[in-house]
């Protein structure tokens, strides 16, 4: 009975966190471009940062992506003065993205960003790009050119050597790798211990189980996730194989874990995995920022 108590609690637990965070994510679904832009021994004064994007910038548009990012109090709070700055240190044949109006293409990012963290994101990150930051004192600086070889990227920007620099491609893939598989691990290793099983004699069985499953299908869609952005025609390959991931696990499960009966054994295989495979697609994109911010 009270197995079957938690099991009840467990199954509202994740229908509700389910509901929460599906919720933000149907607003705008589908792949999108983002790049990170971490300031390292960033300047002591007031600073604006920005994309530069090739191509003139088109007066039309010049408030745009200002209107797009900032509220009306927060755009009159903006320094105008160094706002201007900006503007004019440009280079010839190349557009500010947010200060600049990007053409005309929709971009999220912050001038100012939140602890030397810069986050572009949306349909208007360019592939080859540029870093310009300005100080509020006048110092100008301009990064060579660069270009993103995946569809979610970061960049580190040492403010003391005037150098900027990008993890190797394969990192990308590491890091999203770890985005993909931590997540599963975490979720089923917490209802591992709701459903009674005690982790000094599980963490075996359990780990090896999901390194071969969830490992390997982390690594699948990593790569294309790292290539493509995660896109709709990945859930019709995420499904069944969910499923068939589902049904080895809770019967490796049965053989292999220890200290309960094998139906709980089952019945734990095909939940946590069922909870591993919603939670996941929204736990993936914040872990990937929060490793990314934080390496």
């Amino acid at each position: 009975m009270k197995f079957l108590q938690k099991l009840i609690r467990l199954t509202a637990l994740i229908l509700t966190l389910t509901t929460l965070l599906a919720v933000p994510a149907l607003a705008d679904s589908g792949p999108k471009p983002q790049l990170i832009v971490r300031v390292e021994n960033g300047p002591e004064e007031p600073y604006y940062l920005d994309l530069l994007e090739e191509g003139d910038p088109d007066p039309k548009y010049l408030d745009y992506c200002l209107d797009w990012n900032y509220h009306e109090e927060e755009r009159a709070a903006l320094d105008p003065e160094l706002l201007q700055s900006l503007r004019d240190a440009v280079p010839e044949g190349w557009d500010a993205c947010v200060a600049q109006g990007n053409q005309g293409r929709p971009i999220y990012g912050n001038l100012t960003g939140t602890g030397g963290i810069h986050k572009f994101s949306y349909v208007g990150v360019p592939e080859t790009y540029r870093v310009i930051v300005v100080t509020k004192s006048g110092e100008t600086w301009v990064s060579e050119p660069l270009t993103r070889h995946a569809l979610q990227c970061s960049a580190k920007v040492d403010w003391a050597e005037k150098t900027i620099s990008t993890p190797p491609v394969w990192m990308e893939y590491v890091l999203q790798f770890f985005a993909t598989c931590v997540p599963t691990l975490v979720i089923e290793g917490l209802i591992l211990l709701l459903f009674g099983y005690k982790w000094r004699t599980s963490w075996k069985p359990f780990l090896t189980i999901n390194l071969v499953t969830q490992g390997a299908l982390a690594l699948y869609y990593s790569v294309n996730i790292v290539q493509h952005g995660f896109n709709f025609w990945l859930l019709f390959l995420f499904v069944p194989s969910e499923i068939v991931i589902a049904v080895a696990e809770a019967l490796l499960y049965r053989r292999f874990l220890t200290g309960r009966g094998k139906a709980r054994a089952v019945v734990y295989g095909l939940t946590a995995n069922a909870a591993s495979a919603i939670l996941g697609l929204f736990l993936a994109g914040p872990v990937w920022q929060f490793v990314v911010s934080n390496s």
